[in-house]
């Protein structure tokens, strides 16, 4: 049986809810008129999975000095702690079954209510009462409430990522450390501890005192045109440096954009990046247009240039070579233990730069990074000789534009670029791509539409902001249907909703409507301020808050303004509208 636990906690009142999975509700209180029963969350712990989030940093710390008799005024003191920063790993918490998903849970420093918002939760709720009250009788089951509402986001998020548990679940039995309340990167640092450790090697982090370093150029690396070789020359003299904080930086002397074939390209430690802005690519009926990305490509130049954190030795590297080589023989087979494999190989990438990993290695990440960015000049430089058009670069990957007849010339230059290196391509045909810059763009494929950015609808990592005008264009680029048709045909009311998070809180016509809020656009006039200053929140004028959502679409819908808003995007994409 699967349980959700949320605690709220008073200077005289402390509240343990648990939502059982079949939506059955049990609260646990203390207060002047209560005593904590202790037996009865002691059976409820013993029984079945406990689901919190952020329950490993507050949670379950809190739990457990409850459930030690600690009084309201003790609890308060902990948690008021917790919450101003104090470390939580050291403190005991309670021995059950229990999964935190804050850190599984694909966001970024992203809080429950925000993503209740992502999921189209009925209703968004701020604390209601400050947390320096006393709660009065009469106020406690307004608490209760709160409570559930915070339990049913906490079921709803869960849901949408039950896959990934499962998964670290596996990974969990497999590796023998339980991984199932980690990020991806935190999955990676677990499983190559307890390999190296299981090896007899010493685990350790390195200090953060990293000295100066150069990049090593791979010997199949080869360029014609003198604006390579040039950069080249550059990217040979350039001696790499760590901040203060322990982070790689990206030379000055190789920082330059480059210009080719009259594209522009700039290196940069995520990757090598174009430079596009408002271009529209639709190929004639003479013309073919794909995409060709590096499958792997991280995790395949660690083991093709033999790469390892020095201070962890050759071990490493031999651990990360049985993971991706298993990875590729189940990867049909079984698709799902090929992504724990997955999860693990490129998990670790991100902590080669973390300064609070013992995985840290600033010189690998570097190694691995110009790698890719060279390979992929190198490719377009090939590709461009055949005849082909690089109209995108994106840290793994290349848009070319070519016509029919060079097919095979274009084939053939990204076959010569795999033999030299042994990274492989992987092709996806599109039928048209629209470009506000090389991070924002809508690719119309033959199955399909890839929006990236700005143009990316739905999921958890990116807050909804007037979905409808995206689907709009995206309806206009693929069939040609009127912006305004798509626009004042919808009546799902989600679509026209903008959700932001406002530090401390905002305030629509004197109330406090909280710090996560969701909006839309109304004929109506009116703004949304921020409490603390009175200035209005960015995009939120002649704009109304809808904390809950209705059984229908409201009168005052400015359809206009989304219709022009979608038109102007539109123009963005490179796409002459008039």
């Amino acid at each position: 049986m699967t349980y959700f636990l949320d605690i709220e906690c008073y200077r005289n009142y402390f509240l343990a809810s648990f939502l059982r999975e079949d939506g059955v509700v049990k609260h646990f209180e203390l207060h002047n008129d209560c005593k904590l029963d202790i037996k009865g969350i002691s059976k409820i712990l013993s029984k079945g999975l406990i689901i919190t989030f952020n329950g490993n940093h507050y949670d379950m710390p809190m739990l457990h000095l409850a459930m030690i008799g600690a009084d309201n005024n003790q609890l308060k003191t902990l948690s008021d702690s917790i919450i101003n920063g104090a470390k939580t790993w050291g403190m005991d918490k309670p021995q059950c079954n229990h999964v935190d998903i804050k850190e599984p849970s694909p966001g970024v420093m992203t809080g429950l209510k925000t993503y209740g918002g992502r999921l189209k939760s009925e209703k968004l709720q701020d604390l209601p009462l400050s947390p320096d009250s006393l709660i009065k009788p009469e106020q406690r089951e307004l608490m209760r409430k709160y409570c559930v509402n915070d339990l049913e986001t906490t079921k709803q998020l869960y849901l949408a990522i039950e896959k990934d548990i499962v998964l670290r679940g596996q990974l969990s039995e497999q590796y023998g450390v339980d991984v199932r309340s980690k990020s991806d990167a935190q999955i990676a640092e677990a499983v190559f501890k307890s390999y190296l450790t299981s090896q007899g090697v010493n685990v350790r982090k390195r200090s953060t005192e990293v000295k100066p370093f150069k990049y090593k150029v791979p010997e199949w690396l080869e360029f014609k045109s003198p604006v390579f070789v040039e950069m080249l020359e550059r990217v040979k003299d350039c001696v790499f440096e760590v901040s203060e904080a322990g982070k790689p930086k990206m030379p000055a002397k190789i920082s330059k954009a480059i210009q080719f074939d009259g594209a522009s390209y700039k290196f940069g430690i995520g990757g090598l990046h174009s430079q596009e802005k408002r271009q529209a690519i639709d190929p004639t009926t003479d013309e073919l247009l794909g995409e060709f990305d590096i499958g792997s490509m991280y995790p395949t130049i660690i083991i093709e240039q033999k790469l390892f954190p020095a201070h962890l030795g050759k071990g490493f590297l031999s651990i990360y070579s049985d993971i991706k080589n298993t990875r590729i023989k189940v990867k049909k087979s079984d698709p799902r233990k090929a992504q724990t494999y997955k999860i693990v190989l490129n998990g670790s990438y991100g902590k080669f730069g973390s300064p609070y990993s013992f995985l840290y290695s600033p010189e690998l990440l570097i190694q691995t990074t110009i790698t890719g960015q060279l390979f992929l000049l190198m490719t377009i430089e090939k590709v461009v000789a055949a005849g082909g058009k690089v109209v995108s670069a994106n840290t793994d990957g290349i848009n070319v534009l070519y016509n029919k007849r060079d097919k095979l010339a274009i084939e053939s230059a990204i076959l010569d670029c795999e033999l030299l290196a042994g990274y492989d391509y992987e092709y996806t045909p599109y039928l048209a791509t629209y470009n506000r810059d090389v991070n924002n763009y809508i690719a119309i494929k033959p199955d399909g539409v890839k929006g990236k950015g700005a143009f990316a609808i739905g999921g958890l990592t990116k807050n909804p902001t007037n979905n409808i005008c995206v689907e709009a264009i995206i309806e206009h680029l693929k069939t040609g249907k009127p912006i305004a048709d798509v626009i004042e045909s919808c009546k799902d009311i989600t679509k026209f909703l903008t959700l932001r998070k406002v530090t401390g809180g905002a305030i629509y016509k004197g109330d406090d409507i909280g710090g996560v809020i969701r909006f839309y656009h109304s004929t109506v006039n009116g703004v949304i301020t921020y409490k603390k200053n009175g200035n209005k929140v960015p995009k939120s004028e002649n704009c109304k808050p809808m904390m809950n959502l209705p059984n229908k679409l409201p009168l005052d819908i400015d359809f206009k303004w989304y219709i022009k808003d979608a038109e102007k995007q539109l123009i963005e994409l490179g796409v002459n509208h008039a």
